[in-house]
């Protein structure tokens, strides 16, 4: 199974393989990079350049939302783990909840 590095780069039996293909959008975010192993990832990206969607060739996804000031509210992935946070009007944090019942409530 291919794990994503934190430098970019994908891991497979503690060897780094190359890149070997990368594609990129119009704002030049990689929407696509694939590793000399054939594992791959896709990444979309909303129109405030943060990414809501990734997907791995392992068959893991990934998607987020994000309210109006760019605050992350909802994500979601495919073990079918959730968490959503509020938000009030100054942008401070008052709520966290989660798929396995965790919920805080801030008091600000």
């Amino acid at each position: 199974m291919c794990t994503q590095g934190g430098g970019g780069g994908c891991f497979k039996n503690n060897i780094m393989v190359e890149i070997v293909k990368q594609e990129f959008d119009n704002n030049g975010n990689v929407i696509y990079q694939e590793w000399s192993d054939g594992c791959w990832i896709k990444k979309k990206f909303d129109n405030n350049g943060k990414v809501n969607n990734t997907e791995w060739s392992n068959g893991y996804w990934y998607k987020k939302e994000y309210n109006t000031n760019g605050n992350e509210i909802y994500y979601e992935d495919s073990s079918g783990f959730w968490y959503k946070y509020d938000f009030d009007s100054n942008g401070n944090q008052i709520y966290y909840g989660n798929s396995d019942g965790d919920q805080i409530y801030y008091i600000i």
